[in-house]
């Protein structure tokens, strides 16, 4: 018995040494992946992103980013918008809005935001040249803003359009449909 009895002693202990194990690689991970990792992509630009009002008035082109925290195809591009941000080196501003701080509300409404990411293209004198829904590609994303930096022409994407009104049958403007707002995907 006293054999059976160091085994299972030592069974117990092996059992102990593999709960304790799996805990610590368990927090380590978690530290890694949570805690000590840096920042996304997106919570870098959405640091050192420009109050809106200040970028419309800097004189620089402005890509302005409507996003959520919660949104997949957001993060998606975040590393291409990050790359953006980077390359332009100071040539044009990188503004990010989200959509769920009250703050934006007036932003939200004024560009008549009813999908996420949207990006609204400006001039540098603060005029909007355009605007883009969906996720763009790095290389759009480069070629939006060669246009933006060069004033010239905006590629034309799928997505992609300029600013204008909708008009009747008779070619009279009519006021903008209500849709629905960006949190709704309905």
């Amino acid at each position: 018995m006293p054999a059976n009895s160091a085994s299972s002693s030592l069974s117990g202990l092996q059992k102990g040494l593999l709960v304790v194990t799996a805990l610590v690689l368990a927090v380590v991970l978690f530290l890694l992946r949570n805690g000590l990792s840096a920042e996304s992509p997106m919570d870098q630009l959405a640091r050192r992103s420009l109050a809106p009002e200040v970028a419309l008035s800097n004189q620089k082109p402005t890509m302005l980013e409507f996003y959520a925290d919660w949104c997949e195809a957001c993060r998606e591009m975040a590393p291409a918008m990050l790359e953006t941000e980077r390359r332009t080196n100071g040539q044009m501003d990188v503004v990010l809005v989200n959509i769920d701080n009250p703050q934006w509300q007036d932003l939200i409404d004024r560009y008549e935001v009813n999908g996420i990411p949207q990006l609204n293209l400006f001039a540098a004198d603060g005029s909007l040249r355009g605007r883009s829904l969906g996720v763009r590609t790095p290389q759009q994303l480069e070629a939006l803003s060669t246009a933006l930096i060069a004033n010239t022409p905006l590629p034309q994407f799928a997505g992609i359009g300029s600013v204008s009104r909708l008009e009747d049958g008779d070619g009279i403007a009519t006021a903008t449909p209500t849709s629905a707002g960006p949190r709704s995907h309905g």
